[in-house]
């Protein structure tokens, strides 16, 4: 179980991956927040309080990953946040950390325990991607 109320944005298109991933991280005790695009990301940190790590799709409809992230970037008040990239798209990690930064990447699939341990990992020490 997670030891603290940390709480992990999900950001992906994909109801079916939220709800998987949502699952799996309350199990835990995290608590969850879901944006289906970056837009919604974007409206959703403005108005709540800021999370412990965004996991983040990039192929979404409307604003993308990586408009997101560079959105993020520019917002002095949530550039800090941790980033876990979660894609499909067939992108090294070193290129995806060259485009986005200091950030974790996940490529699909994932495993349950994957998604958890980065998570863990991320919200332990939230500066050493």
């Amino acid at each position: 179980m997670a030891t603290t109320q940390a709480t992990v944005l999900i950001v992906d298109d994909d109801r079916a991956i939220r709800d998987a991933v949502r699952e799996l991280l309350e199990t835990e005790g995290y608590q969850v927040v879901e944006a289906a695009n970056g837009s919604a990301a974007l409206t959703r940190l403005s108005s709540g309080p800021r999370p412990s790590v965004i996991i983040l799709d990039l192929m979404m409809p409307g604003m993308d990953g990586w408009d997101f992230r560079s959105e993020q970037l520019r917002n002095p008040d949530l550039k800090t946040v941790p980033i876990i990239v979660i894609t499909a798209v067939g992108f090294s990690v070193d290129t995806l950390r060259k485009q986005f930064g200091d950030v974790e990447v996940l490529l699909k699939p994932v495993s349950p325990p994957q998604v958890l341990d980065t998570v863990r990992r991320v919200v332990a020490h939230p500066g050493a991607a």
